[in-house]
């Protein structure tokens, strides 16, 4: 079952503008236009992961969780896993969770599509799903061992206040990960990569999921996503300590570590 949790009540006025792909839209506006978009593609989200990546998304989240270490009793929240990749790869590392891993998502199709996934393998008390704001996280303070988000902190609408949410719900000695689309660092590369993004992947996200105008999105929010030294400056503003990232494929990807201290 995917339950509804409430969250907090906003503590600021949402009166300001924010990024939604190259568009400039009221700050107020742009949650509901991500969900929009995902619930337009989670049907065939995965299987465009693997062919636009060609399946190299799942051995960037092989490294994430190799990174992460997970062990038997470690209590995760894994923010923006809607279709279940991390959670389920958590699981078969980890062996008996003993606790439920509790998945959280804005977007309630994208849970189904996770949910459906994880009954289709026997798997039912062991993760938890609940439809919850990243930047609201309906969870007490230190309840969590480990906070993990990939290819998701990008589309909220303020990555300082969902990181210091990812702070808040860390006990001390708490893991941050975070595998996010980043800035190419291998010469050569980023002229590819560049027309591959822009000419190609909203074509194929038209001919597979239906749906161009999602995957242009997608690809102007990596372009306005903050490069692996900024965002790790913005990880250390939230009060989170020894940031580190690792480059995958040239920068294509990365990945951002940190401890609650």
């Amino acid at each position: 079952m995917v339950r509804a949790m409430p969250a907090p009540a906003a503590d600021e006025p949402e009166d300001e503008h924010a990024d939604f792909g190259f568009q400039d839209v009221p700050k107020a506006e742009k949650a509901r236009l991500v969900r929009e978009v995902f619930d337009r593609v989670a049907s065939r989200y995965d299987l465009m992961n693997d062919l636009m990546s060609g399946g190299v998304h799942r051995l960037w989240k092989s490294a994430l969780i190799d990174w992460l270490a997970p062990r038997p009793g470690m209590r995760l929240l894994d923010v923006a896993g809607g279709t279940g990749d991390i959670a389920l790869r958590f699981l078969e590392r980890a062996g008996t969770a003993m606790v439920p891993v509790t998945v959280c998502d804005i977007n309630h199709q994208m849970l189904r599509v996770g949910r459906d996934r994880a009954l289709d393998r026997g798997i039912v008390a062991e993760i938890d799903w609940l439809c919850g704001d990243a930047e609201r996280l309906p969870f007490a303070d230190r309840s969590f061992d480990a906070y993990t988000i990939a290819f998701g902190i990008r589309n909220v609408t303020g990555i300082e206040r969902a990181l210091a949410e990812a702070r808040r719900v860390l006990r001390p000695g708490g893991r941050f990960l975070c595998l996010e689309f980043s800035q190419v660092a291998l010469p050569g590369l980023g002229q590819l990569y560049e027309v591959y993004s822009f000419e190609l992947v909203p074509r194929l996200g038209r001919l597979v999921a239906g749906d161009e105008a999602a995957y242009r999105y997608l690809v102007e929010s990596i372009r306005r996503f903050p490069d692996q030294e900024r965002f790790a400056a913005m990880i250390e503003a939230a009060g989170l300590g020894q940031v580190k990232w690792r480059n995958l494929s040239g920068g294509i990807a990365a990945l951002h570590s940190a401890w609650r201290i």
